[in-house]
């Protein structure tokens, strides 16, 4: 690859835009060099796109805003790299059609991400770009999966020292796009994949062995569920809530609400005062504002 700098920034922006799919060009610059003039990563950007890593579209809204995104050679290239061996972006990330379609939600999702990453920037927490994975698979049995918009890795303290704990999150990015019901059945489903126990052909668990559940062989914790929401006012803001209360409630008696904490935030809060900040309301008291942090035995 002549002229590119696979050691340091190109390497970055191409596994950023081949694990998250699409990024403007000041997201870009947001998460790849925050610190050096915009015109640096926009040379950077055409830089790989003259090589054919990556390539974009102009959105005619918004100011016609350029997305980028990888081409077929980038993601698999990209894809080769250990920190994104095992990834399998869409067959469509490459398709400037799809792109564009998917462009809205998307690109919601690439901002959410960016609002943890600079927060923890700020508090000398421990979350890399590529610490957000979009749309990781968890199946449930019946042919039926969970699939988040994104699962989140955050380390509390810095790197060169000891640090603390290590938090895990599902991260659902909702757009008003569907309706209060069907963004409530969600937890439905994050219950089931909570309880859901892969049958083993030939094994038979007992009481004294009992077979783990799915999640365990990739998490030593649950990961707690947020639900950003964006694309309403805050009437609308508090109906999805109700919502999701309301999920909630017919989920009784099963543990996972009392284990797992389910928080609801808009996105226009995160971002004016950060997601550390206490802008999330449990789901199942969201009259209670608290940091996503919270452990579930805090909420009470």
């Amino acid at each position: 690859m002549i002229g590119v700098d696979a050691g340091s920034g190109d390497r970055l922006a191409l596994g950023v835009l081949a694990q998250y799919r699409m990024a403007t060009t000041e997201q870009m610059h947001r998460v790849i060099a925050p610190g050096v003039r915009i015109e640096q990563t926009r040379r950077r950007l055409a830089r790989l796109r003259a090589e054919g890593l990556v390539d974009r579209i102009t959105l005619p809204q918004a100011g016609r805003t350029r997305v980028w995104f990888p081409t077929a050679y980038g993601v698999q290239l990209a894809c080769e790299w250990p920190e994104l061996r095992g990834r399998r972006p869409s067959r469509t990330v490459s398709d400037p059609t799809a792109v564009r379609l998917k462009a809205g939600h998307t690109l919601t999702v690439t901002e959410t991400a960016f609002v943890f990453l600079e927060d923890a920037r700020r508090r000398g927490d421990v979350c890399q770009p590529l610490d957000w994975i979009p749309e990781v698979h968890h199946p449930i049995g019946s042919g039926e999966a969970v699939i988040p918009d994104a699962l989140l890795y955050y380390q509390h303290g810095p790197a060169d020292r000891d640090s603390g704990p290590m938090l895990r999150a599902f991260v659902e990015v909702d757009r008003a796009t569907m309706g209060p019901e069907r963004l409530a059945a969600k937890l439905t489903a994050y219950e089931r994949l909570y309880h859901y126990v892969p049958t083993v052909p030939g094994r038979r668990p007992t009481l004294r062995e009992p077979a783990p559940e799915e999640w365990r062989r990739r998490y030593p914790l649950f990961p707690r569920v947020l639900f950003v929401l964006d694309g309403t006012g805050p009437a609308g803001v508090d109906n999805r809530i109700s919502a999701l209360r309301a999920g909630a409630r017919l989920l009784a008696p099963s543990r996972f609400l009392y284990d797992v904490p389910v928080l609801a935030t808009p996105l226009a809060d995160l971002l004016h005062h950060g997601p550390s900040a206490p802008v999330w309301r449990p789901v199942h008291d969201p009259d209670q504002r608290v940091p996503w942090t919270v452990h579930a035995d805090q909420q009470a």
